[in-house]
């Protein structure tokens, strides 16, 4: 699913109203890069911004984060440069395409790792040239700055409600099994502790634990699958965490006759995961609004390439840092959150079986 024109039209305008004081940077050059792809206004001695995302699996970065990002910038500094690229869940080729930026001129990093650990060498690389780098999305020990949600408050919300739904359901006990995010990211660690804070004195077992490789569906299925016969007959619940992990767990449970589906947890908002949450094959999703997210990232980027100091909410790690509050999406409030908010179109998620669905959930 791709950001409609008329979306992107809507976050210029409010981001424009939301970045109008920042300071304009100079006018730039339009430079190409070799991993991505460069924007910025005509000639001149402009700052460039790199914007570095992690992978296209899932669907947030393509369709949300750079399109927010780059009009957020264009707002703010309309004769900056964006330098963009996507590494596709490659670390090395991340490195490549940092450095590429460097080579560039990039003024500042912003940067949402595919491995936390191994970004440390491009913080590294970047400061020795004097660029300040953004942690966006996801930590990196050393970042001048960290943009992101608080993602031990997304484990434990998704617990909770995972938690309640399964009472909700009559359940005091059982089993649950947990499919994680990636090891290599920072942020499923956070997820996975929070998650177990509230799970592990709930009465509820934890009878299986997978912590999913790059985040792949695919391997989340697989998993699950395997599983199945194991914990078919006391299976309670499922913490996923994300909503591809979700779709292949659920895929998997459908596959191997698990009826009914057990509660299911999700994040990120995706408009599959919100259409499974309106049929009930879904139990919810975690929704960050990625939009001021992007914004602050973008207003930060900015004030440090002007030799500014981004305004911050927090220290993270000891690292100045913006930290946005997630929000539980259940089938209840679809319509007050992803719907209200301009993510998602009714004609997009109210399609076929979904219909009817959408029309019990007040949703037209």
């Amino acid at each position: 699913m791709r950001a409609r024109t008329t979306r992107l039209a809507g976050i210029a305008l409010a981001a424009g109203l939301g970045l109008a004081s920042l300071a304009a940077c100079g006018s730039s050059d339009n430079s190409s890069s070799n991993s991505g792809s460069t924007s910025g206004a005509a000639a001149g001695g402009g700052k460039k911004i790199a914007l570095l995302l992690p992978e296209s699996k899932t669907t947030r970065y393509e369709t949300f984060d750079k399109p927010y990002f780059e009009e957020a910038l264009k707002a703010a500094c309309p004769d900056c440069t964006l330098i963009y690229s996507n590494a596709n869940q490659d670390a090395a080729k991340q490195q490549q395409q940092a450095e590429s930026a460097l080579t560039q001129g990039a003024n500042v990093l912003v940067l949402d790792p595919v491995d936390g650990k191994a970004a440390a060498s491009v913080v590294a690389s970047a400061k020795s040239s004097n660029v300040p780098v953004i942690a966006y999305d996801r930590f990196i020990e050393g970042a001048n700055f960290y943009v992101s949600f608080d993602n031990a408050a997304v484990g434990k919300l998704q617990a909770t409600t995972l938690v309640d739904v399964m009472k909700k359901n009559g359940k005091t006990s059982g089993d649950i099994v947990m499919i994680n995010g990636s090891p290599t990211d920072p942020n499923a660690a956070d997820f996975k502790a929070g998650a177990h804070s509230v799970i592990d004195s709930s009465g509820f077992k934890v009878a299986a634990e997978y912590d999913t490789p790059d985040w792949s569906p695919d391997k989340a299925q697989s998993w699950m699958e395997g599983q199945i016969s194991a914990v078919k007959a006391n299976l309670t619940g499922v913490y996923a965490a994300n909503d591809g992990t979700a779709g292949g767990a659920i895929a998997a449970l459908k596959g191997g006759g698990v009826n009914p589906l057990p509660p299911v947890t999700g994040q990120d908002a995706e408009l599959a995961a919100i259409q499974r949450i309106l049929v009930g094959d879904q139990a919810m999703t975690v929704y960050k609004p990625i939009k001021p997210e992007a914004e602050a990232a973008a207003k930060a980027a900015v004030a440090l390439a002007n030799g500014q100091t981004p305004e911050k909410t927090t220290d993270f790690k000891g690292v100045p840092a913006t930290i946005l509050d997630p929000i539980a999406v259940v089938k209840d409030n679809v319509k007050d959150t992803v719907v209200k908010d301009g993510i998602y179109q009714v004609s997009e998620i109210c399609t076929g079986e979904v219909a009817a669905a959408c029309t019990e959930a007040g949703i037209s």
